[in-house]
């Protein structure tokens, strides 16, 4: 059964100019626990499979974030996860499992949006989770969409060149649609969120898998003051960077590392205010260093 998200239907969220999702303004969900305006859950890297036994590590952590969030006495504004949600390639089944996982969150009230990586496959996500295919995409064949929250706007990307290809793009129909769609929503501090990682030069931005046209997409970005901040995923690590004012962020996969002995799993809560945002780090494994382990950024 395809799983319909987020919480209320997406149609009663999007509007036909700007895919604008307004998330959380209220404080309070009709029947649901209340609201805290400020708190987004930030994951990316799911990777589930169609056939990962029940209890084996990929999908027990996904588990573990989407328990946390139902047990919590009051929701965030919502839940992000950023691509690479299927295990390889994006096959129907994959999906299907995700939607078993993240299921208890619509029926919790949590508000979630999902953007693609270059182990999704679009077209499959679609005919899964049918409720995520928009009426009238806003670009054609790109997953993409504004969530307006209490002190920032997040502008979620679809850098999916091409399923099983490593390196992403947003692409010049894209790009024109952010430009309008951040010039649209200016009265707030905004904040963009695409699966794959900024190729600017210098450690940790010098990962090749990245985005193609980094360049063009930042001289959009850094032209419009009320930009602050990029995360990321992709990388499965943990990093801040900062290139021409605009913060740089890189979360930890949900699902597994390349390297054991530098990083971890886990997912991210960020606590955002006028000024900044507070990230917190939130681990797998409850005894790891990093888990709890918080720092603020300060807009430009």
């Amino acid at each position: 059964m395809p799983i319909h998200l987020p919480n209320q239907t997406r149609r009663q969220f999007l509007t036909t100019v700007g895919a604008t999702v307004i998330a959380g303004s209220s404080g309070v969900r009709a029947g649901a626990a209340p609201v805290e305006d400020d708190l987004v859950y930030l994951l990316n890297d799911t990777h589930i499979g169609e056939k990962h036994p029940p209890e084996s590590p990929v999908p027990t952590h996904l588990r573990l974030a989407v328990t946390e969030l139902v047990e919590r006495a009051s929701k965030p504004a919502c839940v992000l996860i950023n691509g690479d949600l299927a295990l390889k390639d994006g096959q129907p089944g994959d999906y299907q499992h995700l939607g078993q996982l993240i299921a208890p969150l619509a029926k919790a009230g949590v508000d979630l949006h999902l953007t693609l990586g270059n182990h999704d496959h679009r077209e499959t996500f679609y005919d899964v989770l049918k409720d995520q295919r928009p009426d009238a995409p806003p670009v054609e064949s790109r997953h993409i969409l504004v969530v307006q929250t209490r002190h920032a706007n997040f502008f979620l990307l679809d850098s999916l060149q091409k399923t099983m290809v490593t390196q992403g793009t947003i692409g010049p129909e894209q790009r024109g649609w952010l430009a309008a769609a951040l010039d649209r929503h200016a009265d707030k501090p905004a904040i963009i969120v695409a699966h794959h990682n900024p190729r600017l030069g210098g450690d940790p931005l010098h990962f090749p898998g990245g985005l193609i046209d980094s360049e063009e997409l930042w001289e959009l970005l850094a032209s419009r003051q009320h930009v602050k901040a990029y995360i990321h995923g992709h990388i499965h690590d943990r990093s801040l960077a900062r290139h021409r004012g605009i913060h740089i962020i890189n979360t930890p996969a949900t699902s597994y590392v390349a390297d054991k002995t530098k990083s971890t799993t886990g997912w991210t809560l960020a606590r955002l205010s006028p000024t900044g945002v507070t990230l917190t780090t939130r681990t797998t494994d409850a005894a790891h260093p990093w888990n709890g382990q918080s720092q603020t950024l300060t807009w430009r």
